[in-house]
């Protein structure tokens, strides 16, 4: 027996091995829903703007491509 053929046993052993774990449908089906609700939070400054703010004033931009979040 080779390398792969002995290394292929040892997979299906492991993977046979044990008792075979059951999941109920419904159950498994109602987790995979997406939840009902979102939670929005409204504030009175944009995160990535004061961000950006905060690290223009630590380095130069080499072009402008960040300019529409500032405005």
């Amino acid at each position: 027996m080779n390398k792969k053929e002995k290394l292929e046993q040892e997979v299906a052993q492991f993977l046979t091995e044990g008792e075979i774990e059951v999941q109920d449908p419904q159950k498994a089906a109602v987790d995979s829903l997406p939840p009902r609700y979102e939670v929005r939070i409204q504030t009175n400054k944009d995160p990535v703007a004061e961000e950006t703010k905060e690290f223009r004033k630590l380095a130069k931009e080499v072009d402008d491509r960040y300019d529409k979040y500032t405005k």
